[in-house]
């Protein structure tokens, strides 16, 4: 066989062009249906407190998910995982436009969650088999620029093609989007791997416990705090349209952290990472927690956005290297402790927030951001030291 028909024949690897869109693709539908809550409810057969449970549902499956995907990505590959979540992606999305009923689109909602949950993990497994320092860095960076992205799409759009088109347009485009990634990948190979078999202990091993409990604090702050800024924004007079578009200085925060980013790794260990990262975490709730103001929340959700791209991205990176045996594993529980945190952190600041106490929400994530960052750091550095390259 010739030398152009075996470069022919070589299988690809994974594009990407392809991992940034499937990245972009699974926040575009996490984060779509809450801007449209409204428009679907008076276009369905659902209440509002229904449509509201449509998104509790959908979360809950898509982080309940990940312990799931993990082992079998495990076992039998990431791609197959992920080429298996885009089919049933694409399924669940056909589904819900296809009910008003409440137990339909709810049962359709929930398995669409649990198949888009298993997407972002297994990115950040491939991402771990096929790539090494900086370059995996990098690579960590572009996808939360993407997924950013999505999210901040979702949050602009999503209402308004609910409201001047129609609800199921919302649920339809990601169908499409799951469609055209699985062309994308058609020809990709699975990267090699070391292990091939499910290795649960060394995914639940004291070391990977205490970084599951470090970042299930990360996600109360960075996703669960998150939450309320459009809402303080709000609370302080801001008008709904222009509350939504201060919030999307979140977004703006990841990309350009995330260009931050891409220098500092040549510069500075993961270590260094996660303390400048944690500094940039608490730092951004100062304002909000002593001088409350649109300004003040304007400035926690950019540098939060920040803090994700620098911070977040270096524990991702960790979490990818402290078992390599049982990656896809670790990753999931990674990911499962992250969105954990989040609904925690929102569920026990309810009552706060409904008596619009912004600032003393703020003020409790000032310093348990202080500990946090402490604590990761040290943490990461005690790993190393034990762990050297």
């Amino acid at each position: 066989m010739g030398t152009k028909d075996t470069q022919r024949a070589a299988p690809r690897g994974l594009p990407d062009a392809a991992l940034r869109f499937i990245g972009f693709l699974s926040f575009f539908d996490r984060y779509g249906t809450a801007p449209m809550l409204l428009m679907l409810s008076a276009g369905t057969e659902l209440s509002f407190a229904q449509a509201v449970e449509l998104i509790a549902a959908y979360a809950l499956l898509y982080a309940v998910g990940q312990p799931f995907w993990g082992l079998v990505s495990d076992k039998f590959g990431r791609l197959t995982v992920l080429r298996c979540s885009l089919v049933g992606a694409a399924l669940g999305s056909i589904a819900s436009v296809l009910f008003t009923a409440y137990l339909p689109l709810l049962l359709a909602r929930s398995f669409t969650g649990l198949m888009f949950g298993a997407m972002y993990p297994t990115l950040l497994t491939l991402l771990g088999d096929t790539r090494k320092g900086i370059e995996r860095a990098r690579g960590l960076s572009d996808l939360q620029i993407y997924s950013s992205l999505g999210t901040t799409l979702a949050t602009l759009a999503a209402g308004l093609l609910a409201a001047y088109l129609d609800w199921r347009v919302v649920f339809i485009l990601p169908a499409l989007g799951a469609v055209a990634a699985l062309v994308s990948l058609r020809g990709v190979q699975e990267p090699a791997r070391a292990h091939a078999t499910m290795k649960l202990v060394a995914a639940v091993r004291p070391t990977n416990l205490l970084l599951y409990a470090i970042v299930f604090v990360e996600g109360a702050l960075l996703m669960g705090l998150l939450t309320y800024i459009v809402p303080a924004l709000q609370q302080s007079g801001v008008g709904v349209g222009l509350s939504g578009l201060l919030g999307c200085g979140f977004a703006l925060g990841v990309i350009l952290g995330a260009r931050l980013m891409r220098r500092l790794v040549a510069r500075f260990s993961r270590t260094w990472l996660i303390g400048i990262g944690g500094a940039v975490l608490f730092l951004s709730f100062v304002p909000s927690a002593f001088i409350p103001s649109p300004a003040s929340f304007t400035f926690a959700g950019f540098f939060l956005g920040a803090a994700n791209a620098i911070m977040h991205s270096s524990m991702q990176g960790w979490a990818t290297d402290i078992a390599p045996e049982a990656r896809a594993t670790t990753v999931s529980l990674f990911v499962f402790s992250l969105f954990f945190g989040a609904s925690t952190m929102t569920y026990l600041t309810a009552d706060l927030a409904a008596a619009a106490g912004y600032a003393q929400i703020f003020g409790y994530g000032l310093w348990l951001g202080i500990a946090l960052a402490i604590i990761a750091t040290l943490a990461h550095a005690r790993w190393r030291a034990a762990n050297p390259a």
